[in-house]
């Protein structure tokens, strides 16, 4: 296709200390078989080489603008200060992390979906999660889902589709719309930014692998999993977006499963012997969203979690008596 007659996508990358696996990064931008793209690189006050690479790339290629912000920001507000620097003109907007990257097809398969389909805000595709491909579970070949199904079946438990920011295609009007964009006050704002926008539009998706994930000790990723804030995420977003895509009657019983689960879990991590940090942590979000443990609850967790102790232990108990007795 020619430039002219395909709409411009606004490449995002947010950097900070990254220099790593940055030029890994805007290689895979480079490579892209789509060609009408903008790429900014937002380098958040950063102490390494991160600047010094942008600017390299950048000198080469004049769709490419380096911008060096002149204080450090925190991760959503500098997300949100990132996405405020794409082109007026631009028609879909893409994030990709500092460290990971995109197949060189990502930009013309995602912005092939939505030109084909002028009600879909989001676009998706499976992603390489380090060394597993997810962000699977739509059945081949459902290339466009209403976006009130989508959010409905993934409220109710069915299958997450929107990874991380790398891992979808946003159509640039619908991102205008909102202001800030992402909620800097929600521990996963993108996640929440996903069911906010597919409110008035509708979910594409790409059955091929587009991009790729990292995951080390340095990413809020990784600290997001020590603390397991998927768990307390899930309840924020069900309580808010819940009345909107779901009836009262399965919205109430996902709720009360949720709270179910997130007690027996608890417990879990009781027996694991998690610090205390780990426990006030949780304790302190759950109130934040009015939701306090019940201790018969955590008794009944506590007992069944017991008991299944109990049941391993009596089986690695017998399969011992069972090899002294086979030796004699």
């Amino acid at each position: 296709m020619n430039d002219r007659q395909t709409p411009l996508v606004s490449v995002v990358t947010p950097v900070y200390n990254g220099e790593k696996y940055l030029a890994e990064c805007i290689e895979s931008v480079f490579a892209q078989t789509y060609a009408n793209w903008e790429y900014l690189i937002i380098n958040n006050f950063s102490t390494d080489g991160s600047l010094a690479i942008a600017q390299k790339y950048a000198a080469k290629d004049k769709r490419i603008r380096v911008h060096n912000n002149q204080k450090f920001l925190d991760l959503m507000p500098n997300w949100n200060h990132a996405i405020l620097q794409i082109s007026p003109h631009s028609k879909y907007c893409k994030f990709v992390h500092a460290d990971d990257w995109i197949f060189p097809e990502c930009l013309e398969k995602m912005v092939n979906i939505a030109e084909k389909n002028p009600s879909v805000g989001i676009v998706s595709a499976y992603r390489l999660d380090e060394d597993t491909v997810n962000l699977d579970g739509l059945p081949y070949p459902s290339s466009m889902v209403p976006g009130h199904e989508i959010c409905r079946r993934g409220l109710l438990g069915g299958p997450y589709v929107f990874g991380s920011p790398t891992s979808i295609l946003m159509r640039s009007d619908l991102i205008r719309k909102r202001r800030p964009f992402y909620n800097e006050a929600h521990i996963h704002a993108d996640k929440e930014a996903c069911f906010d926008l597919l409110q008035e539009s509708d979910f594409g998706f790409v059955h091929q692998v587009l991009t790729f994930t990292r995951r080390h000790n340095e990413t809020e990723t990784t600290t997001s999993k020590k603390l397991n804030t998927y768990r307390v995420g899930k309840i924020d977003i069900l309580k808010k977006y819940g009345p909107l895509y779901l009836t009262q009657t399965e919205y109430e019983k996902r709720l009360q499963r949720l709270i179910n689960n997130y007690h027996a879990y608890l417990v879990k991590c009781l027996f694991k012997f998690k610090p205390k940090s780990f426990f006030e942590f949780h304790i302190g979000e759950l109130k934040k969203l009015n939701i306090r443990l019940q201790p018969l609850i955590l008794m009944r967790a506590f007992f069944k979690r017991l008991l299944n102790l109990l049941d391993t232990f009596r089986i690695i108990q017998q399969s011992w008596k069972s090899r002294c007795v086979n030796k004699k």
